[in-house]
């Protein structure tokens, strides 16, 4: 018999669980209330089914191809087929409290606050009459998108698994890799309503022990806290709430992660999210791809060139372009600065203000190709793109120039892997472009150096954000601006480890 729970009443004590089965029933229904998918399950067993037994489950959490009080009876017959039926109360708890259960995906619980969690967790509950304990199956079974080619991180060479909403399957992807004892993956759960499991992830030989202590000093109040996305973390641990620079770095392949841990960094996993936050984030790491170590070394050292190359072009061409077109003419060639003021004939808007409205359409229309369905998203980014151009030029509202610089601008910006840094740009170029229409290339100088000044006051889990610039260190240069070959960055991987484990 299944019956629909009816009781609303707040969440009950930390109490033992009673003897008395009708006394545990009434205590799950004042905690838990009325939910259509909460299952209470009436169970009878042994001889002229004599014994009573309750089933609490949520039907929409577990999977529905065992039966598990069948299961807990033939634990008493080694496993053989049979009902079970002639097993009384007191084999049951003979068995169970001094040989333990056989079932490997089930425990005994003796307080009400343990059932109260792993019925949430999914799994199944059995209570016995007359008996002070209860048993609980770990039967959770909601269906989660399968492994596949990442969607944000593709890459020409290279492994093409992604993590996915699975907590589980990503400690899995992760613990296939690192097949060492130093490994360590630490569970704790959110606060709230949620309760969200999460798992942090550090190489004990290898993670430094103040960077260490302070991420998890700091992980305490994630435990207080509502998490539904790995991002809610990275916004409890950043330093600089308010800096437009990303402090922490997200992936989404597995093999990314591995080499975060083998550098010393922590992986936090959140149940429900497909990113793995990777902490500390310093600056040159974003201008780093996994497919980098899967290349010969001179092509990835000229591809990392040419990534900081476009981090500059993103960042300072339409504010040099106004500062030259307004306060430094004398700078430019004369035979393009007649092609320049060519193309500006007839334009009625001073540069800073063409710049700012082009800047601001290519803004609006990346942002409705993100948010558009797929199909229609890139065809409208594209298309848009285009006719907005063409009638731009054609209405004389910007001269053909701008509309080249401010797509460069927006393809130097896809140039850069990782998407945490190119929204940062999105935000940067806007204060340079006014500090160019009021003070020319003087004004692009000064907002630069507040930008370095920043950079450099700036922290990520209390290292120096521009780690290893600024405090210079030299060994850490080889996987910077260059990538050294293998062999090398493998030595100083084993002699980091070897210095940690001289502590």
């Amino acid at each position: 018999m299944e019956t629909k729970l009816k009781t609303e009443n707040p969440f009950g004590p930390e109490a033992p669980i009673s003897k008395h089965l009708d006394e545990n029933v009434r205590q799950i229904q004042s905690i838990f209330g009325s939910s259509v998918d909460l299952i209470m399950k009436e169970w009878s067993y042994g001889p002229e089914f004599r014994y009573k037994a309750v089933t609490f489950y949520y039907e929409t959490l577990m999977q529905k191809t065992k039966n598990y009080m069948k299961y807990t009876l033939q634990d008493l017959v080694d496993h053989e087929v049979g009902p079970g039926m002639e097993s009384t109360l007191e084999d049951l708890v003979m068995f169970f409290e001094h040989d333990g259960v056989s079932q490997k995906s089930a425990v005994l619980l003796d307080r009400v606050d343990q059932i109260v969690k792993d019925i949430l967790d999914g799994h199944l509950v059995i209570f016995l009459d007359q008996w002070d304990k209860a048993l609980s199956y770990k039967a959770f079974s909601v269906e989660t998108r399968q492994v596949t080619e990442p969607v944000n991180e593709s890459v020409v060479q290279g492994p093409r698994e992604s993590t996915v909403e699975s907590l589980e399957k990503n400690m899995g992807l992760l613990r296939i890799r690192l097949k060492t004892p130093s490994f360590r993956m630490v569970k704790a759960n959110g606060g709230g309503k949620t309760n969200t499991d999460i798992v942090y992830a550090y190489l004990s030989d290898v993670v430094d022990s103040e960077l260490l202590n302070e991420f998890e000093r700091r992980f305490e109040a994630v435990k207080q806290m509502e998490v539904l996305e790995t991002s809610y973390i990275e916004q409890i641990l950043e330093d600089s709430t308010y800096s437009p620079f990303p402090q922490h770095q997200y992936t989404e392949r597995p093999d990314v992660v591995t080499a975060a841990l083998l550098r010393g960094k922590i992986a936090v996993l959140v149940q429900g999210s497909s990113g793995v936050l990777l902490c500390p984030g310093l600056f040159t790491d974003f201008f780093q791809s996994s497919e980098d170590y899967y290349q010969r070394t001179l092509i990835s050292s000229l591809i990392r060139f040419l990534r900081v190359f476009a981090f500059i072009i993103a960042l300072t061409l339409p504010s040099i372009y106004i500062a030259l077109t307004t306060y430094h003419t004398e700078l430019v060639p004369t035979v393009l600065l007649l092609a320049v003021i060519d193309s500006r004939e007839g334009i009625p808007l001073p540069a800073f203000f063409e710049a700012l409205l082009m800047e601001f359409f290519f803004e609006l229309l990346r942002e409705a190709g993100v948010r558009l369905p797929r199909p229609v998203g890139s065809a409208v980014s594209i298309v848009g793109a285009l006719i907005i151009g063409d009638a731009a030029i054609s209405a004389g509202i910007a001269s053909p120039i701008m509309v080249i610089i401010v797509a460069l601008t927006g393809i130097a910006s896809f140039a850069i892997p990782q998407y945490g840094i190119a929204i940062s740009l999105r935000i940067l170029q806007f204060p340079l472009m006014i500090s160019a229409s009021l003070l020319g290339g003087f004004g692009v100088m000064i907002m630069l150096i507040l930008f370095l000044l920043h950079l450099t006051k700036l922290r990520s889990l209390g290292q120096p954000y521009l780690s290893p610039l600024a405090p210079l260190r030299f060994s850490p240069l080889k996987d910077v601006f260059i990538r050294a070959p293998i062999r090398i960055l493998q030595r100083g991987l084993r002699d980091r480890q070897f210095n940690r484990q001289g502590r």
